[in-house]
């Protein structure tokens, strides 16, 4: 600790630089001391040419390679819930570190700063990113305003984001939109229910849509998506003795990147044919890209079966810009948010292997 600010040893291992991070308390909008160590920490470095942007972090070789590739990882995490500080466990027969952002996604940076650190002359240029405000609306997200304020700074060929993935690269991600279905009544005293029309009774056919809707598997560009459209959301009613006048169903579509946000509205639209209908949110999701030569070569070289990613990851964000880019991190990405949330040792130690071979390979 330097006045007041938490020093990051880059030459500890991996696996002591999550502890280390993940023991840095940072919910989204309370990122800066830890953005203020990575920066003071890779700061340290001749290699590396350092940018700050708010509570994001770019740290860039410049050697003059013929391609390069951006390595991200956001930085925030979820509310803690008395999971911090982290604890080392043994779960299931496995070493893992247990406490919040182990999985979502401090062991991935720490990864990412353990090798920012130590590969001075890789193959390829690098361009890392430690980004602030992922897990909040995605008007905040650092990587969304750093691809406003420097947009520059995503020159790149290929791109590699540290979601957990098990230690597996998953290639694109799933769309997501959200949309309010309302239904509209008349109130009225409930001792006299006939008098009104009650708007929460109505909205059961959309319940019933959503109850008869299956998941469908939509394969694209050799893996299978899944979609689902689920409700998250009701709200209605305006007292214990009042037949309520309106009500919202808020739903969520995860839809497979084959289709566009226009697309994935028709099929809201069309599912709900009929009802008042409001899209509040809608990200389009990433084709996996795997085609691109530098992802080949990325998916040989960590010997990996690349697998879709059914959540909505910022690859999306570099998709849009033209650079393919996958899902590979340590941690079980069921466990992410969750209040056991924890990492194996080895998945660790596994994608830092994964990294370094491929970065350094000539």
């Amino acid at each position: 600790m330097i006045g007041g600010m938490p020093v990051l040893d880059l030459t500890a291992s991996s696996v002591d630089l999550t502890r280390a991070i993940c023991d840095i308390p940072s919910e989204s909008d309370d990122e800066t001391r830890l953005a203020d160590a990575i920066e003071a920490a890779v700061s340290a470095y001749d290699h590396l040419e350092v940018i700050r942007d708010g509570d994001t972090i770019v740290a860039r070789t410049r050697l003059g390679r013929s391609r390069r590739v951006v390595i991200a990882g956001h930085i925030d995490t979820v509310p803690i819930n008395r999971n911090l500080p982290v604890e080392d466990r043994v779960v299931d027969g496995q070493d893992v570190i247990w406490g919040r952002g182990t999985v979502d996604m401090k062991a991935g940076v720490a990864v990412q700063l353990k090798l920012a650190a130590e590969l001075t002359d890789p193959a390829v240029d690098i361009t890392w990113m430690w980004y602030d405000h992922e897990e909040v609306d995605s008007s905040l997200n650092g990587l969304g305003r750093l691809s406003r304020n420097r947009p520059d700074l995503f020159e790149g060929d290929f791109a590699i984001l540290g979601e957990p993935s098990n230690g597996e690269v998953e290639g694109g991600c799933n769309g997501t939109l959200r949309a309010l279905i309302r239904t509209d009544g008349v109130r009225a005293h409930s001792a006299r229910s006939w008098i009104g029309e009650n708007a929460i009774h109505k909205a059961a056919p959309i319940l019933a849509r959503l109850a008869e809707y299956r998941a469908r598997e939509i394969e694209v560009e050799g893996l299978v998506y899944r979609e689902g459209l689920n409700a998250v959301r009701i709200s209605g009613g305006v007292a214990g003795n009042v037949i309520p006048d309106a009500c919202e169903v808020e739903v969520n579509y995860r839809f497979a990147p084959s289709r566009d946000a226009e697309a994935a509205v028709r099929v809201v639209r069309d599912v709900f044919t009929g009802f008042e209908i409001d899209i509040v949110d809608v990200a389009e999701g990433a084709r996996p890209g795997l085609d691109a030569e530098l992802a080949r070569e990325f998916v040989d070289a960590v010997g990996a079966t690349p697998k879709p990613k059914y959540g909505w990851t910022d690859v999306a964000r570099f998709s849009a810009l033209g650079i393919p880019a996958v899902n590979y991190g340590p941690g079980d990405p069921h466990l992410a948010h969750h209040d056991e949330e924890r990492v194996p040792v080895t998945q660790i130690d596994d994608v830092e292997r994964g990294l370094r071979a491929w970065l350094s390979a000539r």
